[in-house]
């Protein structure tokens, strides 16, 4: 593993126990995270793994391998769109992949996202079989939990959510409880993340003067991002949804997505 961030591991964890705990996986496109859940109670906690650990564990070998009540993996998009479930008819999910632009080394999902949507993705097929071993039906999509919490906060219409992680921004914005709209932008640079903020700000005809930024992830409030979007919108703030009991020396921000996940998924064990 390399880049390990916000590592936890609580005196009281025991894999003997792992038919007690839940096991979050979230993969990324190069690398991955995880924890162990109990009882609403962080126990164990990695980011920014190697995925290769993920694909052929050795050093994660018992922890992966482990029996667990329930395991849920966030699968990560290079494409997505989302399809209203009153007009969604699996018949005609391969209808809308197409719009997708699949590659012969990609996997196509089509899962529900919310209360009103299903989301069809692509994601990379070396991905597909890293987790498979953990079961299909055990997988949803990364951001379906970070989705699900902030739209359980009742999000005000003056509000833009932005997620970002070591190469990618994903940005929300709702209007009442209802998605208006989602969409992950591939940054290398901050410039690039406002860029990306600016132009959903836009389209959405929200002005940089009273729209608030809510963000959370890989990202501080006094990093070169935060910096650089603080000079084109003037409201911004951390995200404070807390979904999980947190050690004080991790932000709860920074595991939101990740912990969200504890949100999704089947009460299937494997």
């Amino acid at each position: 593993m390399n880049d390990n961030t916000n590592n936890y591991t609580d005196n009281s964890f025991n894999l003997y126990q792992a038919y007690s705990y839940t096991l979050l996986l979230q993969a990324e496109t190069t690398s991955f995270s995880y924890a162990v859940v109990h009882q609403n109670r962080l126990l164990v906690s990695a980011q920014n793994c190697d995925l290769d650990e993920l694909a052929h564990p050795k050093q994660l070998s018992e922890l992966l391998s482990a029996t667990y009540k329930k395991v849920i993996v966030g699968m990560p998009a290079t494409g997505l769109t989302l399809v209203p479930k009153k007009l969604f008819n699996e018949n005609v999910a391969a209808d809308y992949a197409r719009f997708l632009d699949v590659k012969e080394n990609e996997k196509v999902f089509a899962q529900a996202l919310d209360d009103e949507n299903n989301i069809i993705y692509k994601t990379p097929g070396y991905i597909a079989s890293a987790v498979e071993k953990f079961g299909f039906q055990n997988t949803c999509y990364t951001a379906q939990g970070w989705i699900q919490a902030i739209a359980k906060s009742y999000p005000p219409n003056d509000n833009l959510y932005i997620e970002v992680n070591k190469t990618q921004v994903q940005i929300l914005y709702f209007s009442g409880r209802s998605i208006r709209f989602y969409n992950v932008f591939e940054v290398g640079h901050e410039d690039e993340l406002v860029y990306f903020t600016s132009l959903v700000a836009e389209e959405l005809r929200l002005k940089p003067q009273t729209t608030t930024l809510v963000l959370s992830g890989d990202i501080s409030l006094d990093d070169n991002n935060m910096k650089r979007l603080g000079e084109f919108f003037p409201k911004i703030e951390i995200n404070g949804i807390k979904i999980l009991e947190l050690p004080g020396q991790i932000p709860s921000h920074k595991l939101l997505a990740l912990a969200a996940l504890s949100l999704c998924g089947s009460s299937e064990a494997h």
